[in-house]
């Protein structure tokens, strides 16, 4: 039989079209007819959305099940919470890595998924069983509970970093994945793919409304097992459906982690720290002319990269690149590096500005899942005089004011702003990520307010300073905070989305994924780091306190007038750094004319 380029055997013509960069589930290069498009692609969507019902299905009403069932105080269930998504996100590195390196992103979806279904099992056993969580209250009103025990909070730590490591392990690779079910160098199903990522978003939207409405409710009134059990029985179904498409999915082949090109290039330069660097650019290492040309025809069995022009920033890294031996094969690529791979790092670089700016709207994003929740659990919820609002489902109006604002961005303010800004696209990423991040400053604001007068009704009433009691004010004062940042992540999301997808290196696309969601890992972190620092200097408890675990005791307007004043200073910084960074393809090449100049196309990630 015969074989291609990398030993696998190769499918005949006769059987129907074949792709030269895909190879289905026996290794034989992949026919056009039979794997991929939207019946595979349908199946990783049904995992997505399993997920994300599963994992918000848990974690905007959690913050509820540790002060209420487990007996913590407001503060300690609030930096649980933000740890808990924190590392979910931030795992998504570790998982999108061991897809790139080792596994590939169909082993990797299919063991973190299944990985994330023991947590989220061993979760609803926790519920389920007495002896894994305190007895209720014998007084409510004087605060007297009897706290969780290290067994019992041991046990729910398990479940709850079990579920993150498959979180994150399963989202940073099944976006990939679906995008691999269509082909980019046909027409029709390039055009497929952008439809993929709408529906993508689609599901995640789906996913997450029903997790903040449906889900939320079993919780709080039929019991929080069934509630969880519910979420382990989606992942499950997921992997069982995402198992029975493995027939039909397309497969690529390893691309090795941007992360290892990164710390391959400072480990050179570090290496070659006492090196002079020569004044001809051009006797720097780089890839030789012919893999440029391959890569510039677009081959697709080439693995050379797009020739970079040198740049004159972070010349310190030009050192990865000095060859000391005249011989470059006879070098590892931990002594030497081309200098189109210092450039793609240096490129990385002068996103971080950037980057680091946009960690303070997820640490306000983060309030939603915390704080603003407590919130609404001393507030009347009444709608009507029978039902009741979780106060874990006052999210729907976070996610609402997402599918409200995607919509009107397109259809009435990039139309205004393309007459304004003559730019086509109406505004640019980086000028998408700014309005976010002023929306996000508002948020608190408007949060610090209605906080302002939540307290005021509260001590108004005796009766209403009572741990437990409700306060006579209607929840839907908070809904401008939940609208503010829902608009913010509207803007803040796909600007950071596009931000990344277009300046990271095409040879580094993955990155731009790794770049995005570790934002939102960080900002869950600084909003543990917020919490704890104001719980320390403020007092755990008592006069004084900003985060009383009795809210109406606390002052938590002050905590978030702090929040506020952070994302105005933020802004300030951003903005200065939004000024510096000059876009990709409007960055001329400075210094090295003998390096061939290629027009790098930009790849546009269709979000909503």
């Amino acid at each position: 039989m015969k074989t291609n380029t990398v030993g696998l055997p190769e499918t005949s013509a006769a059987s129907g079209e074949v792709l030269s960069d895909a190879w289905d589930y026996k290794g034989r290069l992949a026919v056009r007819s039979r794997t991929g498009g939207w019946t595979g692609a349908a199946m990783i969507l049904v995992v997505e959305l399993n997920e994300r019902l599963a994992t918000l299905g848990i974690a905007v009403n959690l913050v509820t099940y540790l002060t209420g069932t487990m007996h913590q105080g407001n503060a300690d269930a609030a930096n649980v919470v933000t740890n808990f998504m924190g590392v979910s996100f931030m795992l998504c590195l570790l998982g999108g890595f061991v897809a790139d390196a080792y596994l590939g992103r169909y082993l990797t979806v299919g063991i973190f998924t299944a990985v994330q279904a023991s947590g989220v099992t061993i979760l609803t056993i926790s519920t389920a069983l007495p002896g894994l969580h305190p007895p209720p209250c014998a007084d409510t009103a004087s605060g007297s509970c009897a706290e969780a025990s290290g067994l019992q909070m041991g046990v729910l730590y398990l479940a709850l970093y079990l579920t993150a490591l498959g979180t994150g392990g399963l989202k940073s690779s099944v976006s990939g994945l679906g995008s691999d079910q269509f082909d980019e160098t046909n027409s029709g199903e390039k055009a497929q793919m952008l439809k993929f990522f709408s529906w993508f978003f689609f599901f995640i939207s789906l996913g997450s409304l029903l997790a903040v409405t449906v889900l939320v409710y079993i919780q709080d009134h039929l019991g929080r097992r069934w509630g969880y059990g519910l979420c382990a029985s989606s992942i499950v179904v997921g992997l069982v459906v995402f198992l029975a498409g493995t027939r039909r999915y397309r497969f690529k082949k390893l691309a090795g982690s941007p992360l290892t090109q990164i710390a391959t290039v400072v480990v050179a330069a570090w290496r070659k720290r006492g090196l002079e660097l020569p004044s001809d650019p051009s006797l720097l290492h780089d890839i030789d002319a012919k893999q440029a040309a391959a890569a510039e025809n677009g081959s697709r069995k080439s693995k050379a990269k797009q020739r970079l022009a040198h740049t004159k920033q972070f010349r310190f890294l030009d050192r990865a690149a000095i060859n000391v031996n005249t011989i470059a094969d006879k070098h590892s690529k931990w002594e030497l590096c081309t200098i189109t791979d210092v450039e793609e790092v240096k490129t990385v670089i002068r996103m971080l500005p950037i980057w680091a700016t946009t960690i303070m709207f997820w640490t306000v994003y983060a309030q939603m899942t915390t704080f603003s929740v407590s919130q609404a659990n001393t507030m009347d919820r009444h709608v009507g005089r029978s039902f009741e609002i979780p106060s874990g489902s006052l999210t729907v109006f976070f996610v609402g004011s997402i599918l409200i604002t995607v919509p009107i961005y397109d259809r009435v303010i990039v139309p205004v702003a393309k007459r304004l800004t003559g730019n086509p696209h109406g505004f640019t990423p980086l000028q998408r990520i700014g309005i976010g991040l002023g929306l996000s400053a508002l948020a608190m604001a408007s949060a610090a307010l209605t906080e302002i007068k939540r307290l005021r009704v509260a001590r108004s009433d005796p009766a209403a300073l009572e741990m437990g009691a409700t306060v006579p004010l209607s929840v839907f004062w908070l809904i401008p905070q939940f609208f503010l940042v829902g608009a913010g992540e509207a803007f803040t999301y796909v600007g950071q989305l596009d931000f990344f997808l277009r300046e990271c290196p095409k040879g580094m696309k993955t990155m731009s994924t790794g770049l995005f969601l570790s934002t939102l890992s960080l900002g869950f972190f600084v909003s543990t780091a917020l919490v704890a620092a104001v719980d320390s200097i403020t007092g755990q408890s008592g006069h004084g306190a900003w985060l009383a675990d009795n809210l109406n005791h606390g002052k938590l307007n002050n905590f978030y007038w702090l929040l506020a004043a952070l994302c105005l200073v933020n802004l300030m910084v951003y903005l200065v750094a939004a000024k510096w960074y000059v876009y990709k393809d409007q960055r001329p090449a400075v210094d090295d004319d003998s390096v061939a100049r290629v027009e790098l196309t930009e790849e546009t990630f269709h979000h909503a």
